[in-house]
């Protein structure tokens, strides 16, 4: 099978002929033709098969009333008690909602809030309990607050209670497969919707993830998801995808992916980068305690933006609103 990833570029010297990605900030004229289990070779982008093409320069859809034409903020508000990084910060109500002011006051264009850690080893949260935690947070915020909202959850009977509360999309970390009830709820809201890459679950995750070919096989498992999605009634447009950084990958795989990200635009579809804090930042950055990984996940954010990323997670939304700003001006 051949996979083609557009080389982005950003800076100002465009040439004439260059394309733009996905309707974004930026420019190719270069693409990757990738044979797996073969080799890599880089043509020229009008050698691209013809829907290949397409699917890398078709402009992405508003989702949840947001224009993509921009890099967006999806801030992280994790209304839990063991969340890897802020875990027993904002599980009460009144400060889950205080924190959401702040976020969108730094500049958080959705706010994902999540009633399950997903951290490795977490354990499974029921969906009572799940429901409870969420529910009357996104009832709170959609009540003074009219920045879009995203339920992180697993759970179908879950993300029907965020939508009743007022959540806008769902973003589903298993890609609708530990409940196959998640694509019928998220289409018959009419609802966009996210689907990672994950293997395993978050409690064996990170025993000992392998792949054939790390990059190639998220893409496959998202192309299979995204059919899925489609025969429940949800529209490609409707679909962000996400390459699970973290979720199942070593620290090697997450390199790969990240050097391999504007692979996932040939999915038609928009592309979230959440990277924010996790592990192989403090790593190579140094930082055992993930409140000290801010720097270093602004520097994957930008990375993010120079391939082309229309949404990135993250937890510092005013440091990396301000680092986006600043990049973006100067390119």
């Amino acid at each position: 099978m051949t996979y083609w990833r557009a080389i982005p570029q950003t800076d100002l010297h465009r040439p004439a002929a260059a394309l733009t990605l996905a309707g974004g900030w930026c420019w190719f004229d270069t693409v990757e033709r990738i044979e797996r289990g073969g080799g890599r070779t880089l043509v020229p982008a009008h050698e691209t098969p013809t829907a290949q093409l397409d699917r890398m320069t078709a402009p992405r859809a508003d989702v949840a009333g947001l224009s993509l034409n921009a890099p967006r903020l999806m801030g992280i508000l994790n209304v839990t008690p063991d969340s890897f990084s802020d875990g027993g910060l904002f599980n009460a109500p009144d400060t889950a909602l205080a924190q959401a002011r702040a976020m969108v006051a730094d500049g958080a264009d959705i706010l994902d809030i999540g009633g399950e850690s997903t951290r490795p080893g977490a354990a499974f949260v029921d969906v009572a309990e799940e429901t409870a935690r969420t529910a009357p947070v996104i009832k709170a915020i959609r009540a003074e607050v009219t920045t879009p909202v995203s339920i992180d959850t697993r759970k179908a009977a879950v993300a029907q209670a965020a939508l009743d509360a007022g959540a806008d999309l769902v973003n589903d970390v298993a890609a609708f497969t530990f409940d196959p009830a998640m694509a019928a709820v998220t289409a018959q809201a009419n609802a966009p919707c996210c689907l990672m890459h994950a293997q395993g679950d978050p409690a064996t995750m990170q025993d000992a993830p392998r792949y054939d070919d790390v990059t190639l096989d998220v893409y496959d498992f998202l192309e299979s998801r995204i059919q899925v999605a489609e025969a429940a009634g949800i529209r490609r447009h409707q679909i962000i995808v996400d390459p699970g950084i973290g979720f199942g990958k070593t620290l090697d795989h997450n390199l790969t992916l990240l050097k391999n990200l504007s692979i996932f635009h040939s999915l038609g579809c928009a592309v979230l980068l959440g990277a924010s804090r996790k592990r192989f930042i403090g790593t190579i950055g140094n930082a055992p305690e993930a409140r000290d990984r801010m720097p270093g996940s602004v520097a994957v954010a930008l990375h993010g933006v120079r391939q082309g990323m229309q949404m990135l997670r993250v937890h510092d939304t005013k440091a990396t609103k301000q680092a986006i700003n600043l990049h973006m001006a100067v390119n």
